[in-house]
């Protein structure tokens, strides 16, 4: 496994990975070095066949304080060209954490500004505290959200994006919720008790219907009901019911059993990660 800098992934043994911004120092601000690292270990966690799931999360009091200030200043200086590399390396990032074929759940906490939304909405599911303090913040500075567009209008709609691009206004967890960018949102104090409960309860599902689930959505978009969307899903419930795991999930219905992937995990695949 890859050493990082910016970054921690930690294999749990129980069948997931927490990939943890840990710049705590610099309130996990990302630069071009994070930018590199998270994409390098998406193409890990990618290749890795045993996990079920990816938590993304951030070290100390804050998911991430958006763009470093160093890396900002450094980007004033460069020219088209240049910043143009800065853009394409940063979509590379955002791209490639929303097509993960591993279901994603980002946990925030403190504040999280401007690309931080990105990666926020980019995962398939996100919680986080009431406290939080969310911002598109781009406007503040002269830039604007451009990357993260795409997938922050996708997480919250296009009207309230709109309305956050355009004032820069600091939102709470709890409108966050509201907004629909975090599907849940928790007294500070509760969350790391709460995405236990969220481990606890996407360890039940099949690892394989999971990525397929995943994959199925993506293709469905919308929902736009065409001749080819309708061949797709077909198709794809009757993939499912032959493989492995569709096969021993219906047996063990029938048979009132718990089925294979529920079974108790080997002590011996990885080092327990601690609470933070």
């Amino acid at each position: 496994m890859t050493d990082f800098s910016t970054l921690e992934l930690i294999k749990d043994p129980r069948g997931f990975a927490t990939l943890w911004l840990s710049r705590a120092d610099k309130n996990n601000a990302f630069n071009a070095q994070m930018i590199r690292e998270l994409i390098v270990a998406l193409d890990e966690l990618a290749a890795d066949a045993s996990l079920r799931f990816v938590l993304l999360r951030g070290r100390g009091r804050h998911f991430s304080a958006g763009a470093d200030l160093a890396w900002m200043q450094q980007s004033a200086a460069l020219d088209y060209q240049s910043n143009l590399d800065d853009a394409r390396e940063l979509a590379e990032l955002m791209y490639n954490l929303a097509r993960l074929k591993l279901p994603t759940l980002a946990v925030v906490q403190g504040a999280a500004f401007g690309g931080a939304l990105g990666l926020i909405a980019c995962c398939d599911m996100a919680i986080g505290a009431e406290e939080a303090q969310l911002c598109l913040s781009e406007v503040r500075i002269g830039l604007a959200p451009a990357v993260i567009s795409p997938f922050v209008v996708q997480a919250m709609g296009e009207r309230a994006a709109r309305r956050y691009a355009l004032t820069a206004e600091r939102f709470s967890g709890i409108r966050a919720r509201e907004l629909g960018l975090l599907a849940e949102a928790y007294p500070a104090a509760e969350l790391d008790e709460r995405v236990e409960d969220w481990i606890v309860n996407l360890l039940q599902n099949s690892p394989q219907a999971m990525r397929a689930s995943k994959e199925l959505l993506r293709e469905v978009g919308p929902g736009e009901l065409t001749p080819a969307l309708r061949r797709y899903c077909e198709n794809a419930i009757a993939r499912i019911r032959v493989s492995g795991e569709g096969q021993e999930g219906l047996r063990a219905f029938l048979e009132k059993r718990q089925p294979a992937w529920q079974a108790a995990p080997s002590s011996s695949s990885s080092t327990t990660e601690p609470r933070p």
